[in-house]
């Protein structure tokens, strides 16, 4: 049995700043309302024909991949966490392997939202405990802005979101007191519709169907959000998460030098901050200046605050998050 550890981290993000003023110059809003809700100044928005969620990966993972000391050919597997897929099929997994130049190595798509970066760091970890994989590329990567409702009706959930695209190399450690300790994973199917994306889809209005009706009116194929509900289960799952992560591996929470929680929303996060009577050093949030970014929110997070010295080795660090689904998820990591 071995233990899998972060050997490489990278992020991209594009280059164009979408301040909340820009947007109260399309939508009816203003920068008091967005961050007095949701903490968020301004956002990456990709430039069409210039970024996707698969090339934002990777170039999110070839950073990865030199930070990490590894030659490409040594991946063997590869595990993409996105929402927002190049294709509705092939999953961006396979469009990664041929972009970079890999082998023939497996490559498999997450689809938990805004969890998903933590879903695929425990898939990953999973494969390399049982010595079946000795390195593999995780990545989360998404593009919000082109599926968003830039108008006033949309305003409650376009503001929120962000492009852009985090990833990782996990690695076989054979120090069992280093890497990640252990990952948690949850779900609540009961909640799905109170965060979602109803079309197109298979089950209900597909793309035949939009165009047949070609109603103006049909918000199926946009975000839509219980903004409220969501919150309220996200302060309660994100606590159960971190606790239940805590408990497995006989830690408290003096013990945790970072927590990088999904960047949802800054207003959760310093609730979670406040309830464990945590630092601003023991917490890392850039939502501020990114925005909801969802399976790439947390390795963004986590490689900034690496890169600026805040984890160093030895530190106890706490990932969680929670998001569309329900699914939340807690990993805990000896740096």
């Amino acid at each position: 049995m071995y233990h899998s550890k972060i050997t490489g981290l990278g992020f991209y993000v594009p280059d164009n700043v979408v301040t909340n003023d820009d947007l109260s110059k399309i939508i009816d809003t203003n920068d008091e309302w967005i961050q007095e809700r949701t903490g968020i100044k301004e956002r990456r928005h990709i430039i069409r024909g210039e970024d996707t969620t698969t090339s934002m990966g990777v170039k999110a993972a070839k950073i990865a991949i030199e930070r990490s000391g590894i030659s490409k050919d040594e991946i063997d597997f590869i595990v993409f966490a996105t929402l927002s897929p190049d294709y509705y099929f092939p999953g961006p997994g396979v469009l990664v392997q041929r972009d970079l130049g890999l082998k023939t190595v497996g490559a498999l798509d997450v689809r938990n939202q805004c969890s998903g970066f933590v879903y695929a760091l425990s898939v990953a970890d999973q494969y390399i405990k049982t010595g079946m994989y000795k390195n593999i590329l995780i990545i989360g990567s998404e593009v919000h802005s082109t599926g968003l409702d830039m108008t006033t009706r949309g305003r409650g959930v376009s503001v929120i979101f962000g492009d852009g695209a985090g990833a990782a190399i996990v690695s076989r450690e054979e120090d069992l007191t280093k890497g990640i300790l252990s990952t948690h994973l949850h779900s609540e199917g009961i909640h799905a519709e109170e965060l979602i994306v109803k079309a197109p889809g298979m089950g209900g209005r597909w793309i035949t169907d939009i165009i047949a009706d070609n109603d103006p009116a049909d918000e199926s194929y946009f975000p839509y959000m219980n903004g409220q509900f969501v919150f309220k289960n996200a302060v309660v799952r994100f606590s159960e998460v971190i606790n239940e992560g805590l408990q497995a591996n006989n830690l408290q929470v003096s013990d945790i030098d970072m927590l990088i929680p999904h960047q949802a929303n800054l207003r959760i996060a310093q609730f979670i901050q406040q309830k464990f009577k945590l630092t601003d050093e023991q917490v890392y949030n850039n939502i501020q200046k990114y925005g909801n970014t969802t399976a790439a929110s947390i390795p963004i997070a986590l490689t900034e605050a690496w890169e600026q010295g805040k984890i160093k080795s030895g530190d106890t660090v706490v990932l969680a998050a929670f998001g569309s689904g329900f699914t939340w998820a807690s990993a805990i990591i000896k740096w």
